[in-house]
Order: structure tokens, then C-alpha cells, then sequence
């Protein structure tokens, strides 16, 4: 597709998103205009002033009844006077306007891309880096209202000039105003044409700084790991080449846009030039008022020289309309398949789930569950097992409709998941992982998170429940300590049990744990285990687990192996079995002496 048009495209379609801000951008246009006409005004006055000068009594003046040259400058003094202050008011108005209709469009438009990006499947984030998705979120958008602040107006106040001053010039002079605007053509095509050279530079531009963007987010993320792994140098020239390929982008931008003034600066001579002799010589031959040659000569200079500032919008503009066309990009991907019905889960929400015949992929990887049936009868307990990617934490992702299944379906209560509302199906179950997220802020927002309305004994009841009450209490600031981002702040054990309390807080009917005891200490999966004892009541538990000492009272056992079901049964059965289960509880547990006593007990 040609630059300029995917540009102009990319105005159309910003234009049609901002549909709700025509009357402000209406507002915001017709100051301008009136301004930009107060502003040459003054040019025009000039001349006048020249004509009443020079021909006092038999001046343009005049002829409107003001025949005393003393009442003509009074006259023109007054008027001078009022377009001034009609200049400035209208220029207040107009920056008004402009830059809070950029401040609020930015804003709006920053939301909704946000508020798309909920509403994809999390199969989506995956594909895409982190950082680029913040570039676009927060600099592109800032691309955009850098333009609407100053560059909207400078468009539309160089076509006021240029419709204004032409009719002015033909009025007066025809043959001048040909000659003056010869090389109008000449800048409006040197200015397509940068335009067209600068597009995709400015695409690579914006391309580079969600680059950028991801390797500062990347890094920033894993900096414990580059401090472990004495990596710091090694970063630093990373990030030193992602940003000298940012600064070589804009190099190739910066050479295409710094040649269109000096380019044009040439074209405008030649207009003025040929406006002074021409017209000198018809003032000198009697052909031209004078009054009127000082009126072309002036308004010469403010036709073209204005012209002289189109590189630089343009060169806003073409910023803008590539962070334009990234920001409505990212709007227009379609939301997957994961997306909600539109029932609810009958309550009381009871917890049973069934699994028939479920079938998922991955598509790069291949990994995934192959026909896997389960039934979970509410109040039971649940747990997967088997080694990594065999399809424990996938069969939750189903669940959860993180991810969709190929084949298959998921039930809850008897009802399909596919037909029930996001916020039905996701507000029946609480997660707990192994991969604990805290957000930003104090101990009581991260646990209240899932009920931001609960009072503060109810915050305690879930933190004790979760057995993090003890070393909340220890701390200085007790709920209100600040976690830090992503709680760095707290150990990985007290991360885990504010995630509990967190689930539990939000009291599911099914409580999901998925390896939630693997990163712990020996102590704190004691008092996680506790918990879980003691929570496991009335509610539907599904537990994953890579320590089989945490699951031996679960109900049923699940043993995957390859997306599969390998084995299943409780614990005493399984390793009666003597397979897959019993063999991993071999190695963890050193139980062999147990596995003899099971068969003897047979």
C-alpha cells in the first residue's frame, strides 16, 4: 500500500473513531480559522494604511465616507485595535480547544485499546511481547496527542492562509497573485512527496520503539537475574544497541524531513521575488495602487512563509498517523473464541466440573490434553500429577477459558462453559499459582483485590484462614505495608499466602491451587497444607502438585502423562498400582519400605 494513502487511511479511521468529537473538533477548526483571518488582517491594513498616506482624500478609505486622512488612521487605529484583541482571543480559544480535545482523546483512546486488551484470551499475550503492547498503550498515544496539541491546528490555519490570501490577491491583482503562487504547487508536492519518503521511515520508527519498550520492560523484570548471573554488561550493550537502532530510525526520519525546508525556502523566494519586481514595476508604470502593491508584498510573505513550517507538521503528522495506525490496529484484532456467553451459573453455585473428551494443542508447541475426561462431584478434592507438560496446568487454562478447547467440552454445574458469562464462570472459581502476582500497593488492596468492598475483619478472618496473619501482624505497617511491585518487598512464602488469602477471600465454590506449595519452604507448605485441611470442606478443590506429599488425603488422584490420563484413583490405590504414581512417590519420599507394607497389606 502507498505511504501517503496508508497515512490519510489512517486520519480516516481516527476520524471515524473520534465521531463522538465533532462538535469539539468543529469548535476547535472554526477558531482556528477566525484566528488565522485576524492574523493577516493586519497585512491588509497596512496597505491601507499606505493608500491613505499617500492619496489622503483619494483613498480606498475615502471612498467609504471617512474623507479627513486624520479621521482615516483614527479609523484604522481602532480597527487595528480590535482585530489584535480578536487574534488573541481566538488564539486562547483555539489552543483551548485543541489541546483539551488532545488531552481527552488520548485519554479515551488509551482506555479503550486498554479495555480491548482485557477482553482478549491470554493465548494472545503470549504471542505478543509486553513492551510493545506498553509502547503503544502509552507512547504512541502520546505520538498522537503531541499532533492534535499543535499540528491539527497548523494544517488547518495553512489552508485558511492559502484560500484567504489567494482571494485577497486575485482581487487586487490577478497577474501578481499567478506569479505569487507559482510555487504553491511546488510545496504542496515537495511536501507529499517527503511525506511519502518519510511514512515508512517513521513506521520502523515507532516499530523500534516497542523494541526498545520490550527490552527495557525485559530487563527491568529480570534484574535479579542479570545481577546473578553478573550479566550486567552484557545487558547494557543490548539495551545500547536497541537504542542505537532507535537513534539510526529516526536518523534516516530526521534526513528525509530536514531536506524539505531548505528545499522550499528556495521555492518561496522565487514567489516573493517575482511578487516585489513585477509589482514594483506596475506601481512605477501606474498599473498598480501603491496602497495595494504593500498589501501583495506583505501578504506575500505571510502565503509563503507559513509554508515554510508544513515539514515540520508533517512531520507530526506522519508521526502520528503511524502510532495512529498501531494504536487502531491493536483495537481492531478481533477477540478469540475464548470470549464469554451470555448465561450464569445457577446459584448456589454447587462446583461440580466435568471434563468429556477434552482435546487442545498448543500450536507452536504441540503440547496439550488429548481426550481427557474427568468428573469432579462438588466438595471433592481433585489432583493432577505428572511431569512437566503433560497437561496438569492446561486442563486449568480449559477451565478458566484462558484457552479453548479443540474438541471436547467443560462443564460446571451440568452447564457448558462456553455458554456462561467471563464474569460468572471466573467469579465461581479462585487460582492460586505458583507464579504469585501482587499488585502494586498495600497488603490489605492484594488481598481484598478479588472483593474490594470487604471490611477489614473479613480481610483478617481470610488472612488467618490462610495462615498469613502471624507475619502481617509483625510488620510495621501491618495491612497498610506496601508491597512493592509484584510484592518484592515480601519473601516467596509470604507472597504465596497472601494469593491464598486472596482466593479465599473471595470464598469460590472451586478453589484451584495450581503447584501453589512448590516454591515454598518446608514450613510454610505445613501451614499452607493446614489451610487447606480445613478449607477443603464444601468447597471443590483441584489441586496440581509436583510434591505428592501434599496431596494424599485429595479424593481422587489424576496421573497425566503426554496429555493423557495414565492413571487415576486415591492415594493407597495408586500405589498399590506400582506405576507412574507410585514410582515418582518412590523418588520423592524414599518409601519403599511403605510400598512393601501396601503389598503386603494386599
Amino acid at each position: 500500500m502507498d505511504n501517503a494513502q496508508s497515512s490519510w487511511q489512517a486520519l480516516l479511521r481516527l476520524l471515524r473513531y473520534a465521531r463522538g468529537y465533532r462538535r469539539r473538533i468543529a469548535a476547535a477548526v472554526a477558531c482556528s480559522t477566525v484566528n488565522k483571518l485576524f492574523d493577516i488582517a493586519p497585512e491588509i491594513l497596512i496597505g491601507i494604511a499606505i493608500d491613505v498616506v499617500v492619496n489622503r482624500e483619494d483613498s480606498f478609505v475615502a471612498s467609504l465616507g471617512l474623507t479627513e486622512p486624520g479621521q482615516q488612521i483614527a479609523a484604522l487605529a481602532v480597527l487595528t485595535f480590535f482585530i489584535w484583541a480578536g487574534e488573541s482571543l481566538f488564539e486562547y480559544a483555539y489552543m483551548l480547544l485543541w489541546r483539551n480535545l488532545a488531552q481527552r482523546l488520548q485519554a479515551d483512546l488509551r482506555q479503550d485499546a486498554y479495555e480491548h486488551l482485557q477482553r482478549q484470551e491470554m493465548a494472545f499475550f503470549e504471542r505478543r511481547s509486553t513492551g510493545d503492547l506498553v509502547a503503544v498503550l502509552n507512547d504512541d498515544v502520546n505520538q498522537l496527542e503531541r499532533f492534535l496539541d499543535g499540528g491539527a491546528n497548523d494544517l488547518v490555519q495553512v489552508l485558511v492562509t492559502v484560500l484567504a490570501v489567494g482571494g485577497v490577491f486575485f482581487l487586487l491583482s490577478p497577474l501578481i497573485a499567478l506569479l505569487a503562487f507559482t510555487p504553491v504547487p511546488l510545496i504542496v508536492w515537495g511536501a507529499f512527496f517527503f511525506q511519502r519518503r518519510a511514512a515508512p521511515r517513521y513506521n520502523a520508527v515507532r516499530a523500534q520503539v516497542g523494541a526498545l519498550a520490550n527490552r527495557l520492560a525485559n530487563n527491568i523484570g529480570g534484574m535479579a537475574t542479570i545481577k546473578s548471573f553478573t550479566a550486567e554488561g552484557r545487558e547494557a550493550e543490548r539495551l545500547r544497541a536497541e537504542s542505537e537502532a532507535y537513534v539510526a530510525a529516526n536518523r534516516q526520519a530526521i534526513a528525509v524531513s530536514s531536506a524539505f525546508i531548505p528545499v522550499i525556502r528556495m521555492a518561496i523566494l522565487s514567489g516573493f521575488l517575482l511578487t516585489f519586481t513585477v509589482g514594483g514595476f506596475q506601481v512605477l508604470n501606474g498599473q498598480l495602487n501603491v496602497g495595494a502593491y504593500g498589501v501583495l508584498v506583505f501578504l506575500t510573505q505571510r502565503l509563503l512563509w507559513p509554508l515554510t513550517g508544513l515539514a515540520q507538521t508533517i512531520d507530526l503528522f506522519e508521526r502520528a498517523m503511524a502510532s495512529t495506525r498501531r494504536i487502531l490496529d491493536l483495537m481492531a484484532i478481533p477477540v478469540g473464541a475464548a470470549a464469554g456467553g451470555d448465561r450464569r451459573l445457577p446459584e448456589p453455585v454447587r462446583g461440580e466440573v466435568s471434563f468429556e473428551t477434552v482435546t487442545f494443542r498448543y500450536p507452536e508447541s504441540g503440547a496439550g490434553v488429548a481426550g481427557v475426561s474427568l468428573h469432579l462431584p462438588a466438595g471433592r478434592t481433585l489432583a493432577l500429577v505428572g511431569a512437566t507438560g503433560s497437561g496438569k496446568s492446561t486442563l486449568v487454562k480449559l477451565l478458566l477459558r484462558f484457552q479453548v478447547p479443540d474438541a471436547g467440552r467443560i462443564l460446571i454445574d451440568g452447564v457448558p462453559v462456553e455458554t456462561l458469562t467471563l464474569d460468572s464462570l471466573r467469579g465461581a472459581i479462585g487460582l492460586v499459582s505458583q507464579d504469585v502476582f501482587l499488585f502494586e500497593g498495600s497488603i490489605r488492596d492484594n488481598i481484598a483485590y478479588g472483593r474490594p468492598d470487604a471490611d477489614d475483619a473479613d480481610i483478617e478472618r481470610a488472612a488467618r484462614q490462610a495462615e498469613a496473619w502471624e507475619f502481617i501482624e509483625r510488620l510495621p505497617h501491618g495491612l497498610d505495608t506496601a508491597v512493592g511491585e509484584r510484592g518484592v518487598r515480601l519473601s516467596g512464602g509470604q507472597r504465596q499466602r497472601l494469593s491464598l488469602a486472596r482466593a479465599l477471600l473471595k470464598d469460590p465454590p472451586i478453589l484451584v491451587l495450581d503447584e501453589a506449595t512448590s516454591a515454598v519452604d518446608n514450613e510454610t507448605e505445613a501451614a499452607i497444607q493446614r489451610s487447606l485441611a480445613h478449607l477443603s470442606h464444601d468447597r471443590t478443590v483441584i489441586v496440581i502438585a509436583h510434591r505428592l506429599s501434599t496431596i494424599v488425603g485429595a479424593d481422587e488422584i489424576v496421573v497425566l502423562e503426554a496429555g493423557r490420563i495414565a492413571e487415576r484413583g486415591d492415594h493407597a490405590s495408586l500405589l498399590a498400582r506400582n506405576g507412574l504414581y507410585a514410582a515418582q512417590w518412590r523418588v520423592q519420599t524414599g518409601g519403599a519400605a511403605e510400598m512393601e507394607a501396601h503389598s503386603a497389606a494386599r
